[in-house]
């Protein structure tokens, strides 16, 4: 679970702010994630993973509201009343 505190604490404290107007949510998460060194990668069930080099993928997935997680996938959500991003982790 320590890898999904570093990955929280990337979109909590972005190199870049989000700015809705000129890049997707997807987009602001590789690069933040990329940023911190992480090996982003394409997923096919998911909006993106990443590759640690300790084990198996995690898969991400983006929205800019509200959504019921899928218990397999993490989800990074953006509020746009805080103008703040969260994580939620696949439940285990």
């Amino acid at each position: 679970m320590q890898i999904f505190q570093v990955i929280e604490e990337v979109i909590k404290k972005p190199p870049i702010p989000h700015e809705p107007y000129k890049q997707s949510l997807k987009a602001w998460a590789m690069y933040c994630l990329r940023d911190r060194g992480f090996k982003v990668i394409y997923a096919q069930n998911a909006d993106f993973a990443i590759e640690p080099k300790s084990g198996e993928k995690l898969y991400f997935k983006v929205s800019n509201s509200t959504v019921d997680p899928d218990s397999s996938i993490s989800w990074i959500v953006w509020d746009s009343t805080t103008k703040s991003a969260s994580l939620i982790p696949p439940k285990s």
